[in-house]
């Protein structure tokens, strides 16, 4: 099953920008769609949905922050 998002789902690839298989995800998409790849799991607990969630919180908390020190840079703020 594809989720529609292009580019991160040939080969081994995960596209989670670590350099790392997909596996390390638990055999679910890096994108965060939840689909599983070539019969992985389909469902989740809701102890295992929350860390997920956590995670990407935390994931979009450091691209923030990013972005904010990008934006300094190019200002000449930083």
């Amino acid at each position: 099953m594809n989720c529609g998002h292009k580019g991160h789902h040939r080969g081994d690839a995960c596209g989670c920008g670590n350099g790392r298989s997909r596996h390390h995800h638990g055999d679910a998409c890096a994108c965060g769609c939840g689909t599983p790849f070539h019969g992985g799991r389909r469902f989740w607990t809701k102890e295992e949905k929350i860390a997920r969630l956590e995670r990407y919180l935390e994931g979009l908390e450091k691209e923030v922050q990013a972005v904010k020190e990008h934006i300094a840079e190019m200002t000449g703020a930083g």
